[in-house]
């Protein structure tokens, strides 16, 4: 295989990617790109990102295609009608998540009999949806003209196989081979032996059979009366069964919709369900909760959210343990399937190429060619500081909304271990505090989540030297170390949650003490490896006030220095505020606004009693969100001081869906409204609730506790609200408390 990724043509050599013989997929340059809109699918290990037009545009820097396990299934499919593209009407997703949606109509075309065809007489509409490894399309094409054409439409194709690390722009010394493609009947078979002596098949099928039918290209020609339409249906299939006996496409396009859709209302019904007075923010808050559920996998050990579309579509430690944290108030069963994966793959002996050591939890997962060849080292990695402790902090958190004493158990062993990596390879000096340095050369240089390699510095600008140790990584460890203790009572190991309480103490009593600015009037992100304070105002301080590490004077002090008008930009609270010495609102992580990272923080100040505060952040996020494409917020956006009647500025490679995005307004909601669960008790209780203004009333469908559930209307009045039972089952409780 050679993957085309400096050439205009996607044609280097015979024994690579068949040839298509015009310009059909030139390059789009990289100024184009940024300004492009995209639209992405997801179904378990297949993910696809398409042009508005439904289209897939072949490219440097271009990131379309249809992917299944971290490779590139279809790298081109362009749509023509009358040899001339279409005319773009509307494209969207639909609020499902499950069908695109695309509307065209023609240009002026001259028919094959030579008489022309007016503009806007054909209307197009392409449905398209991913179900099961495959990618179904509907192409239903309508004339509105008063009499009937001779119509000819086309569908150039091919497919590269290129690893997800290589369509990003890697470069590789040595590709695999793809062979000829196979034409039989209504099916194209395009394959690549890949260097790791895999094959990697892709199967077109056609209904009804094309016209012509060659290994990179479908013609269609047919009559259409006026005010009648004419269907075309096509499936890809990514390594499909040898002797797997399909049905027709236009067949298989129908059943595999209606499981499509009743898989999704399956997995999503257990979940609380809201709805309020504002009917933009209902659209924002759907979306939320099916971009949360497109991107949930079903894996053998339960439900796993994958990162996100495009690069991040596969497990990530990190990413998943957070959006199970924020989740956890909707279905806890989205924390059970994550705490159950990441056990499972714990790590269980020291392989420094994988940045692995006994009891660390995963950072990411790969399951493409380079990945298995080791060209990059991320096949099974455990790179992260933070995964071990959050992964101990949520089976904490996990524990108190469930009580579910038997997956606890199960998960034992694995908290143990987890603690057990925090003491002995986290902490790498012995001074209580965990810190990360990389021990693959290839391997990640900043291991929290901010993880560029210019995320940690000092106040001059000077970029922080390893080990380092980052504020809310001790933070995750306070709060790993007391859940630990938690569930280790819970479990009758007394003196083992004894001892990590004690530590817990310790470490709250240090990191108070090293780890505090007066200056700067926060926690300071860093230490780096000299111990020197890298004294930087951040929001990485924001998570800090998730545990009770905070004395009630710091407290305040943070909370001001967080919501001050350098670090508060309007739409949230940027990552780095503006006046420190690397402060750029368009940086992906040194002054940008990332909602999970505020959603986190609105947790925190809710915990502490700044309920005003939390509800300003969540206020912002609510405005991000409708101002964004699809109600949905994205991965990032650019940090710019908000403006009067403009949105924020996009951040133009944002990942869109992104899983704890997509949590993050659920997650502020839960802390706005002080809400937790008592399973012991089977209540629900409020505490302190607040709503923002743009919400006047809010219902909250199947909150879910101890086997029992209840519908709870929220009515804001003046600075208070109400709170009424509306629906109950048997002797669950509503508390409200002060």
């Amino acid at each position: 295989m050679n993957t085309p990724l400096d050439t205009d043509q996607p044609n280097p050599t015979a024994t690579s990617i068949p040839a298509v013989h015009d310009d059909i997929f030139t390059r789009i340059g990289s100024s184009v790109l940024s300004s492009r809109r995209i639209h992405a699918l997801k179904s378990g290990d297949l993910f696809g990102v398409f042009d508005q037009t439904g289209d897939i545009f072949w490219g440097q820097d271009i990131a379309d295609g249809l992917y299944y396990r971290d490779t590139r299934y279809l790298s081109g499919l362009i749509f023509r009608l009358g040899g001339q593209r279409p005319v773009l009407l509307s494209s969207v997703v639909r609020e499902n998540n499950i069908m695109l949606s695309v509307n065209l109509t023609n240009e002026t075309i001259v028919l094959n009999d030579g008489t022309s065809l007016d503009h806007d007489l054909l209307h197009v509409l392409r449905s398209r949806f991913l179900w099961n490894g495959r990618c179904f399309e509907r192409i239903e094409i309508r004339n509105f003209d008063v009499k009937r054409h001779e119509i000819s439409c086309d569908l150039r194709f091919f497919a590269d196989f290129a690893d997800l690390f290589e369509a990003r722009g890697m470069k590789r010394a040595r590709h695999g081979v793809c062979t000829e493609p196979k034409v039989e009947g209504d099916t194209v078979t395009l394959s690549c032996r890949g260097l790791d002596d895999r094959v990697r098949t892709t199967r077109i099928v056609f209904c009804p059979q094309p016209t012509t039918l060659r290994g990179d290209h479908a013609a269609f020609e047919f009559p259409i009366d006026p005010g009648q339409k004419v269907l075309l249906h096509i499936e890809v299939q990514c390594d499909p069964e040898p002797q797997t006996q399909s049905e027709p496409p236009n067949r298989a396009f129908l059943s595999s919709a209606v499981a499509a859709r009743r898989s999704l209302r399956m997995m999503s019904a257990r979940a609380t369900a809201i709805a309020t007075s504002n009917e933009v923010f209902n659209e924002a808050i759907r979306r939320c909760i099916c971009d949360i559920y497109m991107l949930v996998t079903q894996k053998k050990t339960g439900l796993y959210p994958y990162a996100g579309i495009p690069w991040y579509s596969t497990v990530f430690g990190r990413d998943g343990l957070i959006t199970a944290l924020q989740t956890l108030w909707l279905d806890p069963l989205i924390a059970r399937g994550v705490l159950l994966y990441l056990a499972a793959n714990q790590a269980d002996r020291e392989d420094p190429q994988a940045d692995a050591e006994p009891g660390k939890i995963l950072h990411e997962v790969r399951l493409g060619e380079m990945a298995e060849l080791g060209e990059v080292p991320f096949r099974r990695y455990y790179g992260s500081v933070d995964s071990t402790p959050l992964f101990v902090m949520l089976a904490g958190e996990y524990l108190e909304r469930t009580g579910d004493v038997g997956t606890l158990s199960h998960l034992w062993p694995h908290v143990a271990r987890a603690i057990d990596w925090i003491e002995r390879f986290g902490d790498r000096d012995g001074d209580g505090f965990v810190e990360y340095g990389r021990r693959n050369k290839d391997g990640l240089t900043n291991q929290g989540w901010k993880d560029s390699h210019d995320s940690i510095f000092h106040a001059d600008g000077t970029l922080a030297e390893g080990p380092i140790a980052l504020c809310e990584v001790q933070a995750y460890v306070y709060a790993a170390r007391r859940a630990a203790a938690q569930i280790g009572r819970r479990l009758g190991q007394t003196a083992y949650a004894a001892h990590q309480d004690e530590r817990a103490d310790a470490l709250r009593v240090s990191f108070n003490l090293k780890f505090w600015n007066d200056d700067i009037d926060t926690y300071v992100i860093a230490l780096d490896g000299r111990k020197q304070q890298c004294a930087v105002r951040s929001s990485n301080a924001g998570h800090v006030l998730l545990t009770d590490m905070v004395p009630a004077e710091r407290a305040r002090r943070l909370v001001r220095t967080l919501m001050n008008r350098r670090s508060f930009s309007g739409w949230g609270i940027r990552t780095i505020p503006e006046g420190e010495a690397r402060y750029n609102p368009m940086a992906y992580h040194n002054g940008s606004v990332w909602p999970h990272d505020n959603a986190l923080i609105a947790m925190g100040l809710a915990r502490h009693g700044f309920r005003e505060e939390a509800s300003r952040v969540f206020e912002g996020l609510i405005d991000a969100a409708l101002y964004s494409d699809l109600r949905r917020l994205p991965e990032l956006f650019c940090g710019f001081t908000r403006s009067r009647s403009e949105g924020p500025v996009r951040y133009p490679v944002a990942c869109s869906p992104q899983a704890w995005a997509a949590a993050a307004l659920p997650a502020a909601l839960q802390a706005v409204l002080g809400l937790r669960y008592d399973p012991g008790q089977v209540a629900v209780e409020f505490t302190r609730p607040t709503l923002p203004e743009s919400l006047r009333e809010l219902t909250l469908f199947n909150l879910a506790v101890g086997g029992e559930a209840l519908t709870a209307r929220i009515v804001r009045t003046g600075d208070e609200v109400a709170i009424n039972v509306v629906e109950r089952s048997r002797s669950i409780l509503l508390r409200i408390t002060n």
